[in-house]
C-alpha cells in the first residue's frame, strides 16, 4: 500500500484510490433502501397524524449513517483523506459507530474519541466494527483530543465543525428530501411540523434549509434537553451560550453552541426534561414493538406538545419526527431500572402524562417532574 504524505503531489495511484473510495461510498448509498416512515394515530388527537422516520434501520444503526457517509465524501472530495491514512473523530457514540462502519468499508483504521461515560454498548459496537476508542474522562476535552490525533497525521472528520456543510441540503437523497417524498400520498402531505434534535446541527440545518428551498409551509421544531446549548443560544441568538444543566440524553443537548447550529432556521425550540425523554423512549417500545434511544423520546415529547397546541386551535395536519438510533445500545443505561434509580429518574409521573396525552389530547406535565 502506497501512502501519499501530506502536502505531496498526489500520484496516479493516490488519485485512483480516491476515485475508488468515492465509488464505494456511492455503491453503498445505491444499495441502501430508504428508511421507513412509520405512521401512528392517537385517540386524543383526531385529525392529527404522527409519522416517525426510522433512521435506526440504517446498516450502522442510526441517523448518523447519513452523516458519516457525507463526512467521508467531504474529506475525499476535498483531498483531506488519503489511502492508508488513519481517521479520527470526537463522538459520544452513534456517529462513531457509523464512522467505524464506513472505515471498514474503505479499509481504513478509525479512532473514536469518546467521553468515558458513553454507553458501554456503544463502545463495544465501535470496537466490534474494528474501531479504536480513546476514552476521555472530561467530556469537554474530546474535541481537543481528536485534534491531537489529527496533529499526528490522522484525518479529522470533524462532525461538529463540518456537519452542516458536508451534507447536500438541496437534495441528493438527504433526509428532508426523503421525508417530503414519502409524505406525498398521505392525507396531509405537507406536514405542519418536522421535529428533530440538535447534536452536530447538521440534521436541523439540512431540514430547515430544504423546507425553505422547496418553499414549503412546514415549520421545524428542535427538540432539546432542558438547558441545552442550542436552546440557550436560540432564545438569545447568542453563539457564546453554554448549557445551563447536564443531560443524560446522548447525542443531543450539547454543552456549547456548535458551528453547525443555525438558530435562524428553527421556528421553535421545545425544551424537554430527561425523565420525560426516557419515559417517552419506553413508550415508543410499546407503540412500535422495538426500542429506540433517548433522543427519539425527546422528539416524541415535542410532537405531543405541538399536537396538543394544534388540538386546542382545532387544527388538523401531520407531524413528522425521527427515530434516531437503536435502543439496544442503552440496555445498561436508559432501559435499566437500577441505572435510572441511581440517577434519580422516576418514570411513573411522566408515564401518566404521556398516557393522558395519547388518550385525551391533554398535555399536563407532572407538577414535580
Amino acid at each position: 500500500m502506497t501512502v501519499t504524505p501530506p502536502g505531496a503531489e498526489p500520484t496516479e495511484g493516490a488519485r485512483a484510490w480516491n476515485q475508488q473510495a468515492i465509488a464505494r461510498l456511492e455503491r453503498e448509498a445505491a444499495r441502501s433502501a430508504d428508511t421507513h416512515l412509520l405512521h401512528l394515530s392517537f385517540a386524543g388527537f383526531p385529525g392529527i397524524d404522527f409519522y416517525f422516520k426510522d433512521e435506526a434501520a440504517h446498516a450502522s444503526g442510526s441517523l448518523k449513517h447519513r452523516l458519516a457517509r457525507s463526512l467521508y465524501l467531504y474529506a475525499l472530495c476535498n483531498g483531506r483523506l488519503r489511502e492508508g491514512q488513519a481517521v479520527v473523530d470526537a463522538s459520544s457514540g452513534s456517529t462513531a459507530i457509523s464512522e467505524a462502519w464506513f472505515a471498514g468499508l474503505l479499509g481504513l483504521s478509525f479512532t473514536a474519541v469518546m467521553p468515558a461515560c458513553t454507553s458501554p454498548a456503544k463502545i463495544r459496537d465501535v470496537r466490534t466494527l474494528g474501531g479504536h476508542c480513546d476514552l476521555v474522562a472530561n467530556p469537554a476535552r474530546v474535541h481537543a483530543r481528536a485534534l491531537e490525533h489529527a496533529a499526528g497525521g490522522a484525518c479529522h472528520l470533524d462532525q461538529f465543525g463540518l456537519a452542516e456543510r458536508a451534507t447536500d441540503w438541496r437534495g441528493n437523497n438527504n433526509i428532508a428530501e426523503s421525508i417530503v417524498g414519502q409524505m406525498r400520498l398521505e392525507a396531509y402531505p405537507e406536514p405542519r411540523w418536522i421535529v428533530c434534535g440538535a447534536g452536530t446541527g447538521g440534521t436541523s440545518a439540512t431540514i430547515g434549509r430544504y423546507l425553505r428551498y422547496r418553499r414549503l409551509g412546514t415549520r421545524m421544531c428542535v427538540a432539546e434537553p432542558r438547558g441545552g446549548a442550542f436552546a440557550e443560544g436560540w432564545h438569545r441568538r447568542d453563539r457564546d451560550a453554554r448549557a445551563t444543566r447536564p443531560t443524560l440524553i446522548e447525542g443531543i443537548g450539547r454543552p456549547a453552541v456548535e458551528p453547525g447550529f443555525l438558530f435562524e432556521i428553527a421556528d421553535r425550540v421545545c425544551e424537554i426534561d430527561d425523565a420525560a425523554s426516557i419515559s417517552a423512549a419506553w413508550l415508543l417500545e410499546s407503540l412500535l414493538g422495538r426500542r429506540y434511544g433517548g433522543s427519539s423520546g425527546t422528539n416524541l415529547i415535542a410532537c405531543l406538545q405541538l399536537a396538543a397546541e394544534m388540538r386546542e386551535r382545532a387544527e388538523t395536519g401531520s407531524i413528522v419526527t425521527l427515530l434516531c438510533d437503536r435502543g439496544e445500545r442503552y440496555a445498561e443505561t436508559l432501559f435499566d431500572a437500577d441505572w435510572l434509580g441511581a440517577h434519580g429518574i422516576a418514570l411513573g409521573p411522566w408515564r401518566d402524562t404521556l398516557r393522558l396525552a395519547i388518550d385525551s389530547g391533554e398535555w399536563k406535565p407532572p407538577e414535580d417532574p
